[in-house]
């Protein structure tokens, strides 16, 4: 009797509890349909629909909220921008302000109302003092604005803080280095000002911190260097001065480091021994005001893979180390002052993919051994003192080049025919500001994937069918013709076969007669400039069937009569210039 009278207790104890449990997950606690509620409030428009289910006092069998099983208490707010279906990914948006209330949600661990485009406000002040679970907080690709508050130092178990692309101003708070468990820190593309505090160098345990896009100034605190596992650093795009900190080189965990589009100046300070910067791989350092040569001990950080220098003051010679970084795959060296000739070790790189040395003072003749680059698919050369003559041909022969950058390489003579039979079709074009004569070869039509090409000074055609062979077929979307001796009228059969073509640069040339017509079948066309020639008659009214047109140039011209009314119709018209003609009557275009 007693057994059974202890089951009876058993049963009846577990049913009681069984009834709690499903009490706690009927009700919703007070504080929490509260904040919810206010929250919901708060956005007057939500296109993705998951707002209007909130009804009832369920609150943790609504969409996007989860509960403790235990306590009931809501637990995380999962309401992101972007929503992946089984057949595909939509953004959707919430417009309305963030309602200080949902901190009274006093349990939470994750709030993700990230990427709503719409979400407006501040964050709460009291965040930190009222949300001490909150471990990942994603408010990022909103419209928020005012400061990043004090009061988020104090959420001692936060890992994540998203905060990026909003409209946050202010200075960045000091306490933000006590979040000693912080692993990723984002908030590039505000308008944060002052310097970074010198407290973030207590946040020993950070893996991520990315900054760019903001208007930070000051300096780079020399203390940054002793976080010893942040694995990846971003203050690019900012308004940081001074000198790149020599204590960057302990950062021994580091994978990407981000420090371009600043005002920082002085030397490369690293690596200076062997062995620093080992897990390096990404590097940016491109416009900025660096000086200097670039160290010979940057071929010793074997990992990297992507490099940027471009657009600093570099001086001196290409480093001969650079061939001991086999795992390069991009290389950036443009918009300096480097001389000399290209290091032969270059062509020990076998994994590099994008080489681009233009607008320094790099001489020639150039390294054989550049022939050994198997994988190489952009080579920009543009604007040295390389005096070539001729374009070398064995550069032809790579097998996977199909982004040839060659504008004012010193180069002679006709186009060279090699160029119509490479082992990797070509797909931009730029031979601009050489000496090339002749006119242009008809297989140019014939390269089926080009779709980006300069070529302008001292070019000739007299003849319809040398545009029409050329551009008879392929798929262009650049076309710069400008600067040559082209006298011929536009195209019929040629060009305006080209539908897909987005900008072309017919300026000064000797071009006369007519635009033709078929300038309307030209749907994409983004930018025409036909400025600087003889053309005359009327203005085309073809051009007003070209919707998609933002600029258009016709000055200098002798084109006579009225602007045709169907001009209009471009909507999208950024940019009209008809001066210099002999057009006459008030502008129908008002």
């Amino acid at each position: 009797m007693t057994s059974w009278l202890l089951w009876l207790v058993v049963v009846f104890t577990m049913i009681a509890v069984g009834k709690g449990k499903q009490n706690v997950h009927q009700e919703c606690h007070p504080n929490d349909l509260k904040g919810l509620a206010s929250f919901k409030a708060g956005i007057h428009v939500d296109t993705s629909g998951r707002l209007a289910k909130w009804v009832g006092h369920g609150c943790c069998r609504w969409e996007g909220i989860a509960c403790n099983e235990a306590t009931g208490r809501v637990t995380e707010i999962r309401l992101p921008g972007f929503i992946s279906t089984n057949d595909s990914v939509f953004q959707s948006q919430m417009r309305g302000l963030l309602s200080p209330s949902i901190t009274l949600v006093s349990c939470l661990e994750i709030i993700d109302l990230g990427g709503l485009i719409g979400l407006a406000g501040r964050i709460p002040p009291s965040i930190g003092l009222r949300l001490p679970n909150l471990r990942k907080l994603y408010l990022y690709g909103n419209k928020l604005i005012g400061p990043v508050p004090d009061s988020i130092g104090k959420l001692s178990k936060l890992e994540e803080l998203h905060l990026y692309e909003n409209r946050l101003s202010g200075s960045l708070p000091s306490t933000l280095g006590n979040l000693r468990n912080l692993k990723q820190l984002l908030l590039y593309s505000n308008e944060l000002a002052g310097m970074i505090p010198d407290s973030f160098t207590n946040l020993t345990n950070i893996v991520q911190i990315d900054l760019h896009s903001n208007i930070l100034t000051g300096h780079i605190p020399e203390r940054i260097g002793e976080m010893q596992v942040l694995e990846k650093l971003d203050l690019s795009k900012n308004l940081l001065t001074g000198k790149i900190p020599l204590s960057l080189a302990n950062l021994n965990s580091i994978s990407e480091m981000y420090l371009d589009s600043n005002h920082l100046e002085g030397e490369i300070p690293f690596p200076s021994s062997f062995g620093q910067l080992s897990s390096l791989s990404f590097l940016r350092l491109d416009d900025n005001h660096l000086t200097g040569r670039i160290p010979a001990s940057f071929g010793n950080m074997i990992s990297l893979q992507r490099v940027s220098l471009e657009n600093n003051k570099f001086d001196g010679v290409i480093p001969s180390s650079l061939g001991n970084l086999s795992a390069l795959t991009e290389l950036y060296l443009s918009g300096n002052l480097l001389s000399g000739q290209i290091p032969e070790s270059v062509g020990q790189l076998s994994q590099l993919i994008m080489f681009n040395v233009s607008h320094n003072q790099i001489q020639g003749p150039l390294p054989h051994e550049l022939s050994s680059l198997q994988n190489l698919q952009t080579l920009d050369l543009s604007f040295n003192h390389l005096n070539l003559i001729s374009f070398p041909k064995w550069l032809a022969q790579l097998p996977s080049l199909s982004r040839i950058y060659f504008a004012g390489c010193g180069i002679q003579g006709e186009i060279p025919d090699f160029l119509q039979a490479t082992p990797s079709p070509i797909q931009e074009l730029d031979l601009s500001s050489n000496h090339l004569t002749g006119s242009l070869p008809a297989w140019l039509g014939r390269l089926t994937q080009l779709y980006k090409i300069k070529l302008f000074k001292e070019l000739t055609c007299f003849k319809d069918p040398c545009f029409r062979n050329a551009f008879s077929d392929g798929s262009l979307t650049y076309v710069d013709l400008s600067d040559n001796y082209f006298s011929t009228g536009i195209v019929q059969a040629g060009v305006g076969s080209q539908t897909g073509i987005q900008y072309l640069n017919l300026s000064h040339n000797f071009l006369e007669g007519r635009v033709a017509t078929t300038i309307g079948r030209l749907k994409s066309l983004q930018t025409l400039d036909l400025s600087c020639n003889r053309l005359g008659f009327n203005l085309p009214e073809a051009l007003a069937n070209v919707s998609s047109l933002e600029k258009l140039r016709l000055q200098k011209n002798h084109f006579t009569g009225r602007i045709p009314s169907g001009f209009l119709k471009l909507t999208k018209l950024k940019e009209l210039d008809l001066s210099d003609n002999l057009l006459a009557g008030e502008d129908s275009c008002g």
